[in-house]
């Protein structure tokens, strides 16, 4: 892919459905706007899935593409596409056989990215960094492990995958989000431990992955004993922990300022400004066109620069992509993937 060196916008946003419409192709070409994520419902085919990647890219060929394709449940391709297991199944293969977890780890990543990347898109949101607990009702089975030195090992596994694919590595939800039951989807979850007990646990396989990351997402939970605000509208948690005591120099996303966990902090602007104003680089609006055009209004009137940083998660697919399909590499992957249960 070319080279960018024009800071990109700090808007992502969705679409609607198979195709572009007139009113999201004038949007998708307002300065503000820097990518688009797809979703389930963007996807019937891979040959419309290219012409969607095309037609999104003749609006803009600076925006970034992404995606939410972990496995298990959060994966937004399926048919035609490989059937990726859920983390926690790489790393109940670990517990039995630790080698054969990693190598599985770093399959699975690799698989993920270069099928994604084949298709046009720049990255998937991935890979989950929280702490597996079965009562939680939004992470549960999407996190590697309840062990925080086994997430740290198995997600370096699989950041290592996505990079020999040519995929930039996204972490979340960071400092940690799998020790609340509550889902941030449809209320606020509040983590009333000590930093301590944090730290000891949910950060560190944060902490043991940063300089393998590219990007960051952090969690719509407040931590009260650090911030009386989620992480990520805090300068706290991006600023003070992850850019000086960890020294992130990464790209960091906000999660869906939709989401109803964003809701305490005001209309979709002021959650845009908060979040931008705390740290991140991009934020991300989805399933809200009117909350979307919103926060591109605000951007343009208060004149925002964007971010040089965004241009580090553009894919660079590291194998030749019409290719792929017959790579070893891929077989023996595909091979190694259908075989892990559901």
């Amino acid at each position: 892919m070319s080279e960018y060196t024009e800071p990109v916008g700090a808007l992502m946003l969705d679409v609607e459905g198979l195709t572009l419409n007139a009113k999201e192709e004038d949007l998708l070409q307002r300065p503000a706007v820097g990518g688009v994520i797809l979703f389930s419902r963007n996807y019937a085919t891979p040959d419309q899935l290219k012409q969607l990647v095309a037609s999104i890219r003749q609006c803009k060929q600076s925006l970034l593409i992404a995606v939410d394709q972990e496995g298990g449940r959060v994966q937004r391709f399926r048919e035609h596409f490989l059937q990726l297991p859920a983390l926690r199944q790489i790393g109940l293969i670990y517990e039995q056989d630790a080698p054969r977890g990693l190598f599985t780890a770093s399959q699975c990543g690799w698989a993920m990215a270069a099928e994604i990347l084949h298709y046009g898109l720049d990255f998937s949101f991935a890979p989950v960094l929280d702490l597996y607990n079965s009562e939680s009702r939004v992470i549960k089975e999407r996190a590697f492990s309840a062990n925080g030195e086994q997430v740290s090992l198995l997600g370096s596994a699989y950041i290592d995958g996505m990079h020999e694919a040519g995929m930039a590595a996204t972490g979340k939800h960071f400092p940690g989000h799998g020790s609340v039951i509550a889902d941030s989807h449809v209320e606020l979850p509040r983590d009333t431990r000590t930093i301590g007990a944090i730290r000891a646990l949910d950060f560190k396989a944060f902490e043991n992955c940063i300089t393998q990351l590219d990007g960051i997402m952090p969690a719509h939970v407040i931590y009260p004993a650090v911030d009386k605000v989620c992480a990520g509208f805090s300068s706290i948690w991006l600023q003070s922990i992850l850019r000086d005591e960890l020294n992130f120099d990464g790209v960091i996303f906000s999660d869906d300022l939709s989401m109803n966990a964003a809701h305490t902090v005001g209309r979709m602007e002021q959650r845009a400004e908060l979040a931008l104003g705390a740290g991140c680089d991009m934020v991300l609006v989805c399933n809200d066109q009117a909350g979307a055009i919103a926060v591109a209004d605000y951007l343009e009137a208060s004149k925002h620069s964007g971010s040089l940083r965004l241009n580090r998660m553009r894919g660079k697919p590291s194998v030749e992509i019409a290719n792929l399909y017959q790579e070893n590499k891929w077989l023996e992957a595909c091979e190694l993937i259908k075989a892990i249960p559901a």
